[in-house]
């Protein structure tokens, strides 16, 4: 129950760590500002109008005393009342009290007033709305009624809006200036979030400055020491699969002549077909390693992309189903190879191939589907190391050095996105890549 309670609250609150600290500033100031109000409307303004409205009540009640008593000039008390209280009141005779209600339920000048006029009076109507400033009570009296136009600030503090206006700006104002500090505490780690997506897809990153807040900072030195050693280390290991690949023809070269040599051909066929086989390993990562290092990232039109790849191959068993101008952000040609491997792989092993590219909310969508005998699923995750061939269900085939998948893949990854392997509709292999954007 609490668990379900916890993750009820956690839906509800936000997600963006500058909702959240603006969340935790703005929350008690808001809190504390209501409780102020609260305490203030309670104890001072509402009991300084209850005192306001009781005394005019008292007030009004005096005059019909007086104007009851015989012994007074009614005319003389209806003027002196209005001179000394600042009320202007008529008697109008032979008229009813008006129907209509304008009482206000919400406004606690209207409730009080209420309040106060039934305790000395019958029947009796106001309206607090139709005349600006001024309050248009009227009471029965004989066969008519009396008319106060009773100045509002009679009834109600002043001060309540002056209060309200000096709770409300400042508080404005330190959250106005919490949100400028909040947005200049959050972009670093903003721009720190960039970076590492960025470097994440596998593109290129300028020099990063590191900004902020001391934490902050040594989260960006950290991240942008790291960037450096993984470089330094993909750098590395493509010198060495370069240097190693271009010392190893030397040797393959003086193979291929002494195998010229070779009387037995049928030994001489064999040896031959080794030293291609190792010809081709090494041109595999002669180009891998060459274009993963030297490409530059760029933004180019996917859809186009495959359409062209699809054409080159004047298959009419390879059908496509591409959704119109889709743009990623990457390494083109690295792509182009990429796609490239997954269709050959493809009609190596199948009659049939169909490709789908489609786009959702984060991600590009590319699926491949097959009707080849397919792999096992126990298979999946190996076939994407290196070297590694599954002889039983994909043929052995000798032209294959085991790379393609496995380049592919890294391909994928070095852009930040996954591949994924599944049975096909067609009952053959089904090949996923998401390509992040």
């Amino acid at each position: 129950m609490f668990y379900g309670l916890n993750k009820f609250i956690k839906n509800l609150l936000p997600k963006q760590l500058f909702y959240r600290a603006l969340l935790i500033v703005a929350t008690p100031i808001i809190i504390l500002q209501i409780t102020i109000s609260i305490v203030f409307f309670d104890s001072l303004w509402i009991k300084t109008n209850k005192g306001m409205t009781r005394a005019l009540s008292n007030e009004i009640r005096f005059f019909f005393d007086s104007y009851e008593n015989d012994q007074y000039n009614r005319e003389f008390l209806t003027e002196l009342f209005s001179k000394a209280h600042n009320i202007k009141v008529q008697y109008i005779p032979n008229k009813i009290l008006p129907k209509d209600d304008h009482e206000r339920w919400f406004s606690p000048m209207d409730r009080t007033l209420r309040r106060e006029l039934k305790t000395h009076f019958v029947n009796y109507w106001f309206d607090t709305t139709s005349i600006k400033e001024i309050i248009d009570l009227r009471i029965k009296y004989s066969n008519g009624y009396f008319q106060f136009f009773v100045p509002k600030n009679r009834v109600t503090n002043s001060s309540a809006r002056i209060f309200a206006l000096w709770i409300t700006l400042p508080a404005i104002l330190l959250i106005a200036i919490a949100l400028i500090f909040l947005k200049n505490q959050t972009r670093p780690i903003i721009n720190l979030a960039k970076a590492s997506a960025k470097f994440g897809r596998g593109e290129d990153i300028d020099e990063f400055r590191p900004s902020g807040a001391l934490e902050i900072r040594q989260a960006g030195y950290e991240f942008d020491r790291m960037r450096k050693r993984i470089m330094r280390h993909l750098n590395q290991r493509s010198e060495m699969l370069s240097g190693i690949s271009h010392d190893l023809r030397t040797p393959l070269t003086r193979i291929k002549l002494q195998l010229a040599f070779i009387k037995d051909e049928q030994i001489s066929k064999k040896l031959s077909d080794d030293v291609q086989e190792m010809e081709k390993m090494l041109n595999e990562y002669l180009q891998f390693a060459s274009a993963g290092s030297a490409e530059k990232s760029e933004k180019f039109n996917l859809s186009d992309l495959i359409k062209n790849i699809i054409k080159k191959y004047e298959n009419h068993n390879i059908t496509s189903e591409i959704n119109e101008s889709i743009v990623m952000h990457g390494r083109k040609n690295l792509i182009t190879r990429c796609i490239n491997n997954l269709i050959e792989n493809s009609i190596k092993y199948a009659k049939k191939v169909h490709i789908q590219l489609s786009k959702t909310n984060n991600n590009n969508i590319i699926i491949i589907d097959d009707d080849g005998p397919g792999i096992d699923e126990k298979e999946y995750d190996n076939v994407f190391k290196p070297f590694y061939k599954i002889d039983k269900s994909r043929g052995g085939a000798k032209s294959s050095v085991g790379l393609g998948l496995s380049i592919a893949s890294d391909i994928v990854r070095s852009h930040g996105g996954n591949i994924i392997l599944e049975k096909s509709p067609q009952e053959g292999l089904r090949v996923k890549v998401f390509f992040p954007f």
